[in-house]
């Protein structure tokens, strides 16, 4: 028997400098470095797995394109890390290229060349401690498609069931040598996580998957086919950890016990060497991006991305106010922080909208758009795992859950009617991906009017708003009233 420590952290998304809360300081990767040092200090026969989504969130990560992250990351140095959908957010070449400045190894076992079937990363790794092998498989979600559709040799196996029958070819091909332990690192959200665990063979060995993008947290792991599920919420608030007891002659785990630590200054020691880069970068930065953009009437908020919001009305408005459409739908996974303002300086404006992006218009009948309308408020809306959006002003729509139906649906007080044509505004990514995203045929939609584009930055439009309309202010107004 031997003991065996395994950390986590998924979906840090820039989170790198430290916040204070209650009067604690929290978070930030100065800490949570300094955590998973001690415990390595502490316990030899410790792993430190990050399971993707790195990038994005801050500006010193956009700054540099990612870059930035790798030199941090370095530092904190983890034993394996998967590729999450925000890492192919600067595109699949520039990820390739960040891939060769880690010092750590990325894999993925489900993202590859269309036409040679080549996959474009490790598929698995297996690490070596204290005469055990532990194997590692990386999964990735479908989204990832979705961010590279203009990238047409690239593919992915985002069927769940494609998934498990390739997570058992990797088994049969890879666990040649004695492993110990094997350890799904997916970034496929904690649904598909479930229904991943259900279709694997026992016979495959999977003992544990450690999962991120649905950033979820968790007080104890979900136990499925039996197989234990994990995730760490998002961030670097909090490290999951797992102590394990391996039966290394029956290739088992004996005994093991699981717990989400929060990651402050109670738990964790200062990493000095971190610090001095995040100092580095966050200098250079500043120079740029701390400049005042405008002071809110007071702080406003999006604290859920599948309801109408005070900070997502204010964006959808901003981008409808003197336009050239009717209705603007601003993603509501565009709008990444929870809070915003009163002040709002240049960094707080792009890390709230990191995804800066071109703007298309469409022209719609009623009929198309209320087939739309529906598609976004089916069930698997509630569970946090498709688009959402919030709607410019104007559109009052009153959804019922339990029979799926529209009781309002109007535009500027009239009903929309189905022969009635509405010009929609949509982001690029949602503009590529209209039917997943939307659930009706685009060439539908062609039909009415050739699309085009309107602008081409929401940032720039966002930006120049605020600046010239001081003490701005939002509320939510029943835009979109949902019944239970």
């Amino acid at each position: 028997m031997k003991n065996l420590t395994i950390l986590h952290t998924n979906d840090m998304h820039g989170d790198f400098l430290p916040e204070n809360r209650f009067g604690v300081q929290t978070g930030g990767l100065k800490r949570l470095s300094g955590y998973v040092q001690k415990v390595r200090k502490e316990i030899p026969n410790t792993i430190y797995a990050m399971a993707g989504d790195m990038f994005r969130g801050s500006v010193i990560d956009s700054e540099y394109l990612g870059l930035s992250t790798i030199d941090m990351v370095n530092i904190l140095n983890p034993d394996v890390a998967c590729i999450g959908n925000h890492e192919v957010d600067y595109g699949i070449a520039h990820l390739l290229f960040l891939e060769k400045c880690a010092t750590f190894p990325i894999i993925n076992a489900n993202l590859f060349i269309t036409k040679n079937n080549a996959r474009l990363f490790s598929p698995c790794y297996t690490i070596h401690v204290d005469g055990m092998n532990i194997m590692f498989i990386g999964i990735l979600t479908e989204e990832v498609l979705s961010s590279t559709r203009t990238e047409k040799v690239i593919g992915s196996f985002i069927d769940i069931e494609q998934a498990a029958k390739e997570i058992g070819v990797i088994c049969d091909n890879y666990k040649t040598t004695d492993i110990d332990l094997t350890v799904l690192l997916t970034h496929i959200g904690i649904e598909e996580d479930r229904k991943l665990a259900k279709l694997l063979d026992p016979v495959w060995g999977i003992d544990l998957i450690i999962g991120g993008h649905s950033h979820t947290f968790m007080n104890e792991p979900e136990i499925i086919n039996g197989i234990p599920i994990v995730q760490a919420g998002y961030g670097t608030d909090q490290i999951g950890r797992f102590d394990l007891v391996i039966d290394d002659e029956n290739n088992k785990i004996a005994e093991w016990r699981w717990e989400c630590i929060p990651v402050n200054e109670n738990t964790a020691p200062e990493d000095p060497n971190i610090q001095a880069l995040i100092d580095h970068y966050k200098d250079e930065t500043d120079l740029k991006y701390s400049r005042i953009i405008t002071n809110l009437h007071r702080k406003l908020t999006h604290p859920s991305r599948i309801q109408e919001t005070e900070l997502g009305n204010l964006y959808a408005d901003i981008m409808q106010d003197e336009s050239s459409f009717d209705i603007m739908l601003f993603g509501s996974g565009s709008i990444r922080k929870e809070e915003f303002g009163p002040l709002v300086t240049y960094s707080d404006l792009i890390e709230n909208t990191p995804f800066d992006d071109k703007v298309y218009m469409i022209e719609v009948t009623g009929e198309q758009f209320r087939k739309m309308v529906l598609y976004i408020l089916r069930d698997d809306a509630w569970k946090g795992h498709t688009e959402f959006y919030q709607f410019s002003k104007g559109v009052h729509i009153v959804y019922k859950k339990s029979t799926h139906e529209l009781l309002e649906f109007t535009f500027n007080g009239k009903t929309i009617t189905d022969e009635m044509h509405l010009k929609i505004a949509l982001q690029n990514y949602h503009y590529l991906n209209f039917e997943n995203f939307f659930g009706i045929p685009f060439k539908e939609v062609e039909k009415n009017a050739k699309p085009r584009v309107v602008a081409s930055s929401i940032n720039n439009i966002i930006e120049e708003y605020m600046s010239t309309h001081p003490r701005l202010d939002a509320h939510v107004e029943g835009r979109l009233v949902v019944l239970e």
